[in-house]
């Protein structure tokens, strides 16, 4: 019977583990959202267009991905897109 215990005990922890890992980016999407407005907010559509425009191509892609269910590329997308918008800040700052 503990055999049966542990075993469920673990099965259970296994899945919780695969559910967050398949979740929604929701964090990720809204933490490169406040960048890019961070970014527009500096400058960046003036003195860093280029970089702006990139990390919200990145955005855009991570939203197509996420319409579709593919949270791991939606995921990475929205990452890079944030990444790429802490540049664009960094490079519109006088």
């Amino acid at each position: 019977m503990t055999v049966t215990r542990s075993s469920c005990a673990l099965l259970i922890l296994l899945a919780s583990l695969l559910a967050a890992c398949t979740a929604a980016p929701v964090q990720e999407m809204s933490n490169a959202r406040q960048a890019i407005s961070a970014a527009r907010s500096a400058g960046a559509d003036q003195r860093a267009l280029d970089t702006l425009q990139k990390a919200e191509g990145l955005l855009k892609k991570a939203e197509e991905d996420l319409s579709v269910g593919e949270f791991t590329k939606a995921r990475n997308n929205a990452a890079a897109a944030r990444d790429l918008a802490l540049k664009a800040r960094a490079e519109a700052q006088p």
